[in-house]
């Protein structure tokens, strides 16, 4: 999966000055398939370089992301458990 991102200046840059940019990753989230009908859960979004999770009640709030290697980590230990 190939996602172009779109990268802007941030608005504390100065004009004319070279700054840091910032570009808006994608992700759209599903309820985990071990969740209940109805239920509040964790929720995850495949992200290009490994995954995130928020509060499906408080989506709004941000979410949590995690690289790759560390999100394969934790899901073969919750696996495994």
């Amino acid at each position: 999966m190939t996602i172009q991102l779109e990268f802007r200046k941030s608005s504390y840059s100065a004009q004319g000055q070279e700054c840091v940019e910032v570009a808006h990753v994608p992700a759209t989230f599903r309820k985990s398939s071990h969740s209940g009908a109805g239920q509040n859960c964790v929720e995850i979004g495949d992200l290009p370089c490994g995954a995130a999770i928020r509060d499906s009640k408080h989506p709004d709030a941000g979410h949590l992301p995690f690289p790759a290697t560390e999100w394969t980590g934790f899901l073969s230990a919750a696996l495994s458990s």
